[in-house]
């Protein structure tokens, strides 16, 4: 050992602070990053608005592998169920559960809604139409069919269509099953891509940190928080409610399908996070699904109910929905009737299926049911001020929300096997890369 020459502290001091941040996971990582962007947007709000191409990037870097991963898992997910028949009893599960969930949901929105009183009083004067411009104000539910069934499926991927997707991998995965040995070679490539994209996954979600400093300087230097104090009372009516769901609801029916709830939560907490600070599902799509095999789901389950789920299952949004249009209401003076309020219910169950998790999309739907039934848009302008403080938290519980869904499919379909004695399924395959590859 040479003690004559002792290593300089200095020169080596960054690169190893560096390494350790490096090893740092990736949760601790994006808490971080949520501090420097929130000082950053607040000291410099110019630096921190141009900072959202971060952000930007970070969901290029996700969508652009999301429909080459959840393809081919939808295909060999269903290739791999011996019956047409299997593929129909989970969908038509997993669609049923979607829809009872949904509604329940809406239900406790709306009364705490409606037992708080929030809205009235309100300053919807003061909301700007103009900044409804960029938005959709409607939704043309025979745009959303052409869409389920596209006429170029290349088309499709192209444009991000992930139901047109999910339909089409349907259709070629049953296909897979249906001729049996001859399908191997195609599965074997499908196997293949995934297991490609798997790894792609693990490299971007390895600098979400660096997305979430690019979208929370942008969201505070942007927004600022001079219209939080106004819409207090609505912030804490919709986060209060998603506690209710995630606290109480969601631990209700984890209990009857005997889910361990709990290690749920803990597994896909980091993934949560995530999505929670770039307002975007989809950012943690492909690593759910991988996170879902290591709690113990079926891989063909999972990459059939959690892609579908997010087109239909979107448990946060309409919670949230449900309270800004009471809100609305009261805020105008319109009917809050229980009758009324019902019909309400009834529009967003309908209205709020076919969106995609992407960062906002809850104000289209929102837009169009207050067309629906007769609130102006100036008041929904209004939202768009604190929109995305109460986006955060409605994506987070989709994503819980969408786990919850495949467990419950999952176990449902593990109970009828059990008693039948032999499951509908061959034996799955030795885990892969797939499932090893961690999702930070």
């Amino acid at each position: 050992m040479d003690t004559a020459h002792p290593r300089p502290t200095g020169t080596n001091a960054s690169p190893t602070l560096w390494r350790r941040c490096l090893r740092m996971p990736i949760g601790i990582q994006s808490v971080i990053a949520v501090g420097l962007g929130a000082l950053i947007g607040t000291f410099a709000p110019s630096a921190g608005e141009q900072m959202k191409i971060l952000g930007d990037v970070f969901l290029n870097l996700v969508q652009v592998v999301v429909l080459p991963l959840v393809f081919p898992l939808i295909v060999l997910g269903i290739a791999r169920m011996e019956s047409v028949k299997k593929v129909g009893r989970i969908a038509g599960k997993a669609i049923l559960y979607f829809e009872l969930v949904t509604t329940v949901i809406l239900l406790i929105a709306v009364g705490l809604a409606k037992l708080t009183g929030i809205g009235k009083g309100a300053p919807v004067h003061a909301a700007d139409a103009k900044d409804l411009a960029g938005l959709s104000q409607g939704i043309d539910f025979h745009e959303l069919v052409l869409h389920a069934v596209p006429k170029n499926i290349f088309a499709a991927f192209g444009e991000g269509n992930l139901l047109g997707a999910i339909v089409f991998a349907l259709l070629v995965g049953v296909a897979m099953a249906a001729i049996g040995e001859k399908s191997e070679p195609f599965a074997a490539v499908l196997e293949s891509v995934a297991a490609v994209m798997f790894k792609v996954v693990g490299y971007v979600i390895r600098v979400a940190p660096l997305g979430v400093l690019g979208f929370i300087s942008y969201d505070v230097a942007y927004y600022g928080f001079g219209n939080l104090r106004s819409l207090l009372g609505f912030i804490a009516v919709v986060y209060a409610g998603l506690a209710i769901v995630v606290g109480v609801l969601f631990p209700l029916i984890a209990a009857i399908y005997r889910i361990r709830y709990v290690e749920l939560l803990k597994s896909i907490a980091g993934l949560a996070g995530i999505a929670f600070v770039t307002r975007s599902s989809e950012s943690v799509l492909a690593p759910l699904m991988g996170r879902l095999e290591e709690f113990g789901l079926s891989r063909s389950t999972t990459s059939f109910v959690v892609p579908l789920g997010y087109s239909f299952n979107t448990d946060g949004s309409v919670l949230y929905q449900a309270a800004a249009l009471t809100f609305l209401a009261n805020a105008y003076g319109a009917d809050t009737s229980l009758p009324a309020l019902l019909l309400m219910v009834g529009v967003l169950v309908i209205l709020s299926k076919g969106m995609a998790g992407v960062a906002s999309a809850s104000i289209v739907v929102l837009i169009a049911a207050g067309n629906s039934i007769g609130l102006p848009a100036e008041g929904i302008a209004l939202l768009l001020g604190v929109d995305f403080i109460v986006d955060m938290a409605r994506t987070g519980v989709n994503v819980v929300g969408n786990s919850l869904a495949a467990a419950v499919v999952d176990s449902s379909e593990k109970r009828r096997e059990a008693e039948h004695g032999t499951p509908d399924t061959p034996a799955e395959p030795e885990a892969t890369s797939l499932e090893k590859e961690p999702a930070q």
